[in-house]
C-alpha cells in the first residue's frame, strides 16, 4: 500500500509540472510587431509582471500583434474604443461569423455609425499578456479597415499607458 501511494504521490507531481510546462509552451509569447519588447520583472511578491512596449508607428499609431484562437491578428491599440473591434474577415479566420440577424448594435467609428455583432472571445493573447473572456464586436469590412485593441482587453490588465513615446501594456 505504502508503495501505491508513493506512486500516486510521484505521478500527481509529474503531471502538475507536465501541465505547467505544456501550458507555457502552448502560450509562448508572441514576437510582437514593429521592435515591441517584452519584459519580465519579479516584485517583492515573487510575482512576474509582464509588460509589452509598442512603439508608435510613422501615423503615430501603436500596432501590435495578438492571437485569438492560435490566429495571429494585426490590431491597432485605442484606448478611446470601448471594446475590442474586428471586421469580418478577421472574425472569420477564427470561426466567428455572425449572420445578418446579429448585427443589433449599433456603434460610432471614425467613418461614421455602423451595425455591429457582439461576440466574445474567449482568449486573447498581445505579446504573452492573456486576458480571458473578453467581449469584442464584429464590424463590416467596410467599415473598419484595421482590428481594435480596445478598453475590453485593455481595462483587465494591471496598467495601460503611453510613456517616452511608447504604448506600455503590463500584467
Amino acid at each position: 500500500m505504502r508503495s501505491l501511494m508513493i506512486f500516486a504521490g510521484v505521478m500527481i507531481v509529474l503531471g502538475t509540472t507536465m501541465a505547467q510546462v505544456a501550458d507555457r509552451w502552448m502560450h509562448a509569447p508572441l514576437p510582437v510587431a514593429h521592435a515591441a519588447t517584452i519584459e519580465g520583472t519579479t516584485g517583492m511578491s515573487n510575482a512576474t509582471i509582464r509588460s509589452v512596449s509598442i512603439p508608435r508607428d510613422a501615423r503615430g499609431h501603436f500596432q501590435t500583434d495578438g492571437r485569438i484562437d492560435g490566429q495571429r491578428i494585426g490590431f491597432m491599440v485605442d484606448t478611446g474604443a470601448s471594446v475590442v473591434a474586428l471586421n469580418e474577415s478577421t472574425a472569420a479566420r477564427f470561426g466567428v461569423r455572425p449572420q445578418r440577424a446579429d448585427y443589433t448594435s449599433t456603434v460610432t467609428t471614425a467613418n461614421g455609425t455602423v451595425k455591429a455583432a457582439r461576440t466574445r472571445i474567449a482568449m486573447l493573447d498581445v505579446g504573452g499578456l492573456i486576458v480571458r473572456d473578453v467581449d469584442a464586436m464584429v464590424l463590416p469590412d467596410t467599415a473598419l479597415s484595421e482590428n481594435l485593441l480596445g478598453l475590453s482587453y485593455l481595462s483587465k490588465l494591471k496598467r495601460f499607458e503611453y510613456s517616452n513615446g511608447q504604448m506600455v501594456l503590463e500584467q
